[in-house]
C-alpha cells in the first residue's frame, strides 16, 4: 500500500509496519469519535477510513502486487464493504463498529495474529 503517500512518513520501516501504523490511526480516529459522540469527527474518521480503503484497492489492483489471488480478493471485498458501510454511518443509518472490526482484523493479520 502507498501508505507513505497517505501520511508521509519518513522513518524507516516495513512496508508491513507502515500499513498497521495506517490502519491504527485511522481505527483510532474511529473509535475516538463513537466515544465522543462527535459527528463532524465521525464523518472526517469515515472519510479518512474511506481513503485508506481506496488505496489499499488500487494497490491490489496493480499486477505488480504480489500478494495472492484470493488475499487481493478478500481485500478488495472488505475494501468495498468498508467504503459501502462508511456511506451508510456518513448517513446516519449505520455505527463505526463494523469499520473497527473490518480494520482490526487487518491489523491482527498484518502482524500475523490471524489471516486477515
Amino acid at each position: 500500500m502507498n501508505a507513505h503517500a497517505f501520511y508521509g512518513s519518513n522513518t524507516v520501516r516495513t512496508e508491513k509496519d507502515t500499513e498497521y501504523d495506517v490502519f491504527a490511526r485511522v481505527t483510532r480516529m474511529l473509535r475516538q469519535a463513537a466515544r465522543d459522540g462527535d459527528t463532524v469527527a465521525s464523518i472526517q474518521a469515515v472519510h479518512k477510513n474511506t481513503e485508506l480503503w481506496n488505496i489499499l484497492a488500487s494497490d491490489l489492483s496493480h499486477s505488480d502486487n504480489a500478494l495472492p489471488d484470493e488475499v487481493k480478493a478478500g481485500l478488495i471485498s472488505l475494501a468495498l464493504f468498508s467504503v459501502r458501510h462508511g456511506h451508510s454511518v456518513m448517513n446516519g443509518t449505520a455505527t463505526v463498529d463494523a469499520l473497527i472490526d473490518v480494520n482490526m482484523s487487518v491489523m491482527k493479520g498484518l502482524r500475523g495474529e490471524v489471516a486477515a
